[in-house]
């Protein structure tokens, strides 16, 4: 054997190479790709063909005194369902399979691997013993296990469904008179536990996908996508169903797309409203809730993340009694909570304001909250001319989507109203180009734009498990850090993953681009300066941009390096 490899060989790959079961370069490779995508060794080496699952069970049962167990021959209904954890099976490749008094016995299929035993002892609070099972069947037999328990809970539900005409359950759905049963159904309790889940762990969006076959659930997490459960494929229409029959949307209309929403009780005083999309797919309907949590709204500018300094420009922008605030940046880069941020100090008895969205996403009392609808004629530009005719003071305007809304906007600006709003762009100077673009002159954009705001949102680093890193310094120049923050030798962080965070990072934080627009940026805006010189005015003027405040996001240890990369590249 290659004794560089022997070295680096950990663990069980380092038995499977010593006993000659699979190739030392094999192994290594397993053990990498194990690291990289959380599958295990074992696994990855007979998928591979590397080695058989009969030789390594018989060798590792012999070599650990562990008796070897044929999980192929189990009877599924006598596992105890009380002790499936998916989490815990799917990730160790371990299957509780029977109990005896306070002894609980799991197979697992690599003898070295301790963590089953620990959780299962920690969860169950029960003795735990091991026995050896060869991994391909014990794969296949948890599948089948975690597939049968899910189809069990879940038949009273199907069963009764399919007896239903679509039409009551339509009526059912509009004039809300489910009885008990119904509500207690184990589709209802599947649909409301995830949606529990979501809210518990922070998600932004729930996605409920079908696929030819297998059905996904997953949580948008920190702006990550994360599966958190594979219900049973059958089960897809009833899912959907639910969620359709929750946000008042017509269940029996499958071939085109929908929009609703609902609230749900959370607690006597708290309740969150959910966007629900529908999109009909392949293999059936997508569905997708947004989360909309009204207390977001209520964070306070201090914990958004802007810097003393953009804070201070946004406060004085929001205290103008006209002109136009601009807050720009893709879909999911938190706009809204900005926007809503400002319209919460805003919000006072002595101001009339009144907002056109598409759609209303929080309520916001003393606010007068229009939501646009087109079919009906209930446009942007619509809504504006009628604001302007119910003496405003400040507008707010979902989105400026064309040359109407945008000349209404800017003429209101211009007339004594303070005027927020949002743009897709990727920066604050490529705001000025998409608005000569769509056909505003460059005078009346200086005339009324006073400041704009292109922002992203970083995942921030867990504060009980980030660990120190070292930076070179070339890497921090390719990272476009000045020389300056690099003579500082700061201190860098990197996530790595503990029980109070999603993979080293909790929540997230506001990387923004703060551009006032100052007498010598109007100048240069009035003599039709294309974004890369407005950029270069803004640096000029001392206005980090997105790459620079994310660096100084890094450096003060709020995100990682990574984040830094993966939001500004």
């Amino acid at each position: 054997m290659n004794e560089h490899i022997a070295q680096q060989l950990k663990g069980i790959t380092a038995f499977i190479a010593n006993k000659g079961l699979a190739p030392a370069e094999a192994c290594l490779e397993a053990q990498e790709h194990a690291h990289e995508v959380q599958q295990n060794s074992i696994g990855y080496l007979i998928d591979k063909q590397f080695m058989k699952q009969s030789d390594f069970a018989h060798t590792a049962a012999n070599a650990f005194g562990l008796r070897l167990f044929d999980v192929l021959s189990l009877s599924i209904e006598s596992i105890p369902k009380s002790y499936l954890k998916e989490k815990l099976m799917r990730e160790h490749n371990s299957l509780p399979i029977y109990l005896r008094g306070k002894t609980l016995t799991i197979a697992s299929a690599d003898p070295l691997n301790l963590e089953p035993i620990k959780q299962f002892r920690f969860s169950t609070g029960l003795e735990v013993e091991l026995v050896l099972a060869k991994d391909k069947d014990l794969r296949s037999v948890i599948n089948r296990t975690l597939q049968e328990h899910a189809s069990n809970s879940l038949a009273d539900f199907d069963d009764n469904l399919e007896d239903l005409d679509l039409d009551i359950i339509n009526e059912q759905a509009r004039t809300q008179e489910e009885d008990d049963g119904a509500r207690d159904a184990p589709v209802v309790k599947f649909v409301n536990k995830v949606i529990l889940d979501a809210i518990q762990k922070g998600a932004s969006d729930i996605h409920f996908e079908p696929y030819e076959y297998s059905y996904r659930v997953r949580f948008r997490l920190d702006g990550v996508m994360e599966e958190v459960a594979s219900p049973p494929t059958m089960l897809a229409p009833k899912i959907t169903s639910r969620l359709k029959i929750m946000s008042n949307l017509d269940i029996a209309e499958r071939r085109i797309p929908q929009d609703g929403r609902f609230k749900m009780q959370i607690s006597k005083g708290s309740a969150i409203d959910f966007r629900v999309s529908s999109c009909p797919t392949l293999f059936g309907e997508k569905v997708v809730l947004r989360i909309l949590d009204p207390t977001t709204a209520q964070l306070g500018i201090e914990k958004l993340g802007y810097s003393a300094s953009q804070k201070e420009d946004y406060m004085h922008a929001l205290g103008q009694s006209q002109g136009m605030i601009l807050v720009t940046g893709p879909t999911g880069s938190g706009k809204t909570v900005s926007l809503y941020t400002g319209l919460n100090i805003l919000n006072t008895p002595t101001k009339n304001i009144s907002t056109a969205e598409d759609p209303v996403e929080i309520n916001l009392p003393g606010v007068n909250q229009v939501n646009i609808h087109i079919k009906a004629g209930l446009t942007f530009s619509a809504a504006l001319k009628s604001f302007l005719r119910q003496d405003p003071d400040i507008i707010m305007i979902g989105e400026i989507r064309d040359l109407e809304t945008a000349g209404i906007a800017v003429k209101a600006a211009q007339t004594g109203h303070l005027v927020i709003s949002t743009l897709h762009t990727n920066s604050a100077p490529e705001t000025v180009s998409r608005l000569i673009n769509m056909g505003i002159e460059s005078y009346n954009i200086a005339g009324s734009v006073i400041i704009i705001i292109a922002q992203r949102l970083a995942r921030r680093l867990c504060d009980n498990c980030k660990q120190v890193i070292e930076i070179p310094d070339e890497s921090l120049v390719k990272l476009k850090f000045t020389p300056e923050q690099i003579a500082g030798k700061h201190t860098f962080y990197s996530p790595k993953g503990c029980s109070k965070c999603n993979g080293g990072y909790k929540g997230r934080v506001g990387i923004f681009e703060v551009m006032t627009i100052s007498d010598d940026m109007r100048k240069v805006i009035i003599n039709n300066a294309n974004a890369i010189e407005i950029a270069e005015q803004a640096q000029k003027e001392g206005i980090d941009n997105l790459r620079q405040s994310a660096i100084n996001k890094a450096i003060e240890g709020v995100t990682s390096l990574e984040e830094v990369t993966r939001v500004t590249q």
